[in-house]
């Protein structure tokens, strides 16, 4: 079996690509854009509790410590998609994180995992504007960060793939990131949490389209990151805590959530779990 292949959501998570934040971070958050700066140690302590509940969930963490002195590479969801034939790299649309894809592809190459394809200029795109719908469905954000180049070099990346372009929100413009993954996190083939009010009408009928049901995520949540979940398996999540109301409503569900902590390394820089991680292997599950 291939230790590399994600294009899924909800499979069985089995590795995974983290990165911890380093102490060289810490002095250039204002030029990244970060609310304000996090004490080292308590990131280091909150990531490597996360590191610890993807291990507990069965996950094999992979670790890289590529391009110090930059604290948006804790986000290792943006530089890199993980597909079939290996790592597709993206080209960042935030300038300062152009250099993350090189130093993942390194680690990965470590891990075994080769580099596919490779995006150039003039084409953007970033992983927290993909959403795999299902194996052969990739839904790609249209926004200030994911271009109309970046989406069309990624229907070369994935010839295979039906690839569906969905516009962004304009929301408070192109200083404060605004992700496909802002608005959505799939659970499982027929479940995804979903903020609907600012969601594409395109993203909301595909998933009606396909009998997928939406817990959504009240607006008091929205900007705390409520509708960012990583799937651990199907209907096994994991969340940033304090989202109590979308908890509630996943519960309901019938998904099985675990909360971590992140004052440091999600709430400051706007990352929550599925940004913290790149899924390098998940295993699919039977359809129910």
């Amino acid at each position: 079996m291939s230790g590399f292949g994600c294009q899924a959501m909800w499979g069985t998570l089995e590795r995974v690509l983290v990165r911890p934040p380093l102490a060289s971070d810490a002095g250039h958050v204002e030029r990244y854009g970060w609310r304000g700066a996090p004490d080292h140690a308590a990131a280091a302590a909150e990531h490597e509790a996360l590191c610890g509940i993807l291990e507990e969930a069965g996950a094999e963490v992979i670790v890289s410590e590529h391009d110090p002195g930059n604290p948006d590479a804790i986000y290792v969801y943006d530089p890199v998609l993980v597909g079939d034939s290996g790592a597709v790299l993206l080209r960042p649309g935030k300038d300062v994180r152009q250099g993350e894809p090189d130093g993942v592809a390194a680690t990965l190459a470590t891990a075994g995992v080769p580099v596919a394809s490779r995006m150039a200029v003039p084409a953007t795109a970033e992983g927290g504007d993909t959403v795999w719908l299902d194996h052969d469905t990739l839904l790609v954000g249209h926004g200030y960060r994911t271009g109309a180049a970046g989406i069309a070099a990624l229907r070369r990346a994935f010839p295979d793939v039906e690839v569906v372009s969905v516009d962004l929100p304009h929301w408070v413009g192109p200083s404060e990131v605004m992700h496909l993954m802002s608005l959505i996190s799939p659970l499982d083939r027929d479940l995804a949490v979903v903020y609907p009010r600012l969601a594409p009408v395109r993203l909301l009928e595909q998933l009606a389209d396909r009998d997928i049901e939406v817990v959504e995520v009240p607006d008091e949540e929205f900007e705390s990151m409520g509708s960012n979940v990583l799937a651990l398996g199907p209907r096994r999540a994991l969340a940033l805590e304090g989202n109590d109301v979308t908890r509630r409503r996943l519960e309901a569900a019938g998904v099985d959530v675990v909360t971590y902590a992140g004052d440091h390394i999600s709430r400051l820089g706007d990352g929550g779990p599925t940004c913290l991680t790149r899924p390098v292997l998940r295993r699919a599950s039977p359809q129910r």
